[in-house]
């Protein structure tokens, strides 16, 4: 069994347990105590690239990444460095996520929130919605073509946005035909784990026009997003960085490159010094 594979059977079986304790009607009940829309693609195509700014407690590949941080507090501090939206890892397994954490993150911030997780059942979609995601995230990879379809046909009937998350080609030429209007590049090896940024540039001149473009894993630094910005990217998902930051809210500034912000944000912190 790969990866991938190990992954969702262990998903599909997560929610299997779920769905015993709170059945899918249950979910649906909730769905008319939802608040006011969150638009979670419009946040990706505002002025310059957008900073998706997300909140995962551990990885297979980088083990516990910041113990004890608070959702709350953390999501905050995104919101105020500028994020345009939030991505919310909710995988319990191998990530240490939860619905918890996607609650906590609706209450704690007025940003739009991307449940990202391996999301393989119609279940999931009902889950996501009733717990405060706006949108969710489909790995191609993880779906086969009859799948994926109804997937992102059923997501959008909950009025979920989706990012289709492709790896590699045959992965685009999938996510095309299902005509995704956000596909979201993974420089990520699903099977290895490895990083390579160049994925991004390599897959980039095969999309469409008019598609919102948005790029994942293997960003820290400012000058890797100004050329996301040149090559025509629309967001930008960062999340490890973010999570070791001794002050994210500053570092979400510098990755957004709001200039006059941060330098208020450092006099505010000499001051308190």
């Amino acid at each position: 069994m790969s990866w991938l594979e190990e992954l969702v059977a262990g998903a599909r079986e997560d929610v299997r347990r779920r769905r015993e304790e709170v059945p899918l009607e249950g979910l649906r009940a909730r769905l008319g105590t939802r608040d006011g829309a969150r638009p979670f693609n419009e946040a990706l195509v505002r002025p310059g690239l957008s900073l998706i700014a997300e909140f995962k407690r551990r990885s297979p590949s980088a083990g516990e990444i910041r113990p004890g941080a608070g959702v709350a507090e953390t999501v905050r501090a995104y919101e105020l460095g500028g994020a345009a939206a939030l991505s919310i890892v909710t995988e319990e397994r191998h990530f240490g996520g939860s619905l918890h954490d996607l609650r906590a993150a609706r209450e704690a911030s007025e940003l739009p929130i991307l449940r990202k997780d391996f999301v393989v059942d119609p279940y999931q979609l009902y889950e996501a919605a009733a717990n405060g995601a706006d949108a969710v995230l489909l790995i191609v990879a993880a779906l086969d073509d009859q799948d994926l379809a109804a997937m992102y046909g059923e997501a959008r009937a909950v009025d979920l946005d989706c990012l289709i998350e492709v790896h590699d080609q045959a992965d685009l030429q999938r996510a095309l035909l299902i005509d995704a209007d956000v596909i979201a590049i993974n420089n990520r090896d699903l099977e290895d784990f490895s990083v390579d940024v160049e994925t991004t540039v390599e897959l980039l001149t095969d999309i469409p026009a008019g598609k919102t473009v948005v790029s994942e894993s293997g960003y820290e630094r400012r000058n890797q997003l100004d050329e996301l910005e040149r090559i025509g990217v629309d967001a930008v998902l960062v999340g490890e960085t973010l999570m070791r930051a001794e002050d994210p809210e500053l570092l979400v500034r510098e990755l957004t490159r709001d200039e006059e912000a941060t330098r208020d944000h450092y006099l505010e912190r000499a001051s308190e010094e």
